[in-house]
């Protein structure tokens, strides 16, 4: 008998988040840089292998960067929202040729199971393509939050996944020609309320299904000053985002 995949995530938090993240993304001062790389790391893959899909679909792209680009050629592109788009739930069968997913898996309960699924919703020969943060991400937010709660840590911050085990899934899943790639971002911050307003700005912050206590004046004094002992000569923090990139094809 197979056993239910934990619910480490909440789906109604999940949803909010990725919620708020679109309406932040309407100011002119969001931030999108970790959105806009992968975008163009996406669209720098499809044009190298010459891609020209008939029918696509494009999950996580809110500056649909990805739509337009595979717009040009394709005869229909289908937008899936994130928070909306069910990932763990069998999609319409061998129906896209494409799919690309874009900031969010790492952040569902049966990451296995979505694997699956887009296999299924792939046509024979066609490319499954996604792109979110991994296991080596968020670095200097981890130390900060553990300093924060003192003696007591709390699960802030959810497991995440590294290249070793998103190749092993999609071997799982049935893919073929799996590829996992990853490549670094370094950002430097000045002030810890900024790196947490970026994270907010690209639906990154928590949604686990076990909410922590909130931080209390003193948690926050604390996180405040493990983050001025991160600073650098320069003043500023570098904190770092691994993006996985994952390439398989429907055999």
């Amino acid at each position: 008998m197979e056993t239910a995949p934990p619910t480490i995530f909440s789906r109604k938090r999940s949803a909010a988040k990725w919620a708020r993240a679109r309406r932040r993304a309407a100011s002119e001062n969001s931030a999108t840089f970790l959105i806009d790389n992968m975008a163009e790391d996406t669209i720098e893959r499809l044009g190298f292998m010459k891609l020209t899909p008939r029918r696509a679909l494009i999950i996580g792209d809110h500056t649909h960067q990805v739509p337009a680009y595979v717009g040009t050629t394709a005869e229909q592109v289908s937008a899936g929202e994130l928070g909306l788009f069910e990932e763990e739930q069998p999609g319409p069968p061998d129906s896209f040729d494409l799919i690309v997913h874009m900031l969010g898996l790492g952040m569902v309960n049966d990451l296995p199971g979505a694997f699956i699924h887009a296999r299924n919703s792939l046509t024979k020969d066609g490319l499954f393509l996604a792109a979110f943060p991994g296991a080596g991400s968020l670095t200097a937010l981890r130390q900060i939050s553990l300093a924060a709660d003192g003696d007591r840590p709390s699960p802030r911050m959810h497991p995440m996944i590294d290249s070793s085990a998103a190749a092993a899934l999609l071997q799982r899943a049935g893919f073929k020609r799996q590829v996992v790639d990853s490549y670094t971002l370094s950002v430097r911050y000045s002030q810890l309320s900024q790196l947490i307003s970026d994270l907010r700005d690209h639906g990154l912050t928590s949604s686990l299904a076990t909410v922590s206590p909130p931080f209390t004046k003193a948690s926050l004094e604390r996180a405040s000053h493990a983050f001025d002992a991160l600073r650098e000569d320069d003043g500023k923090v570098t904190e770092t985002f691994e993006i996985l990139t994952l390439t398989a094809w429907k055999s």
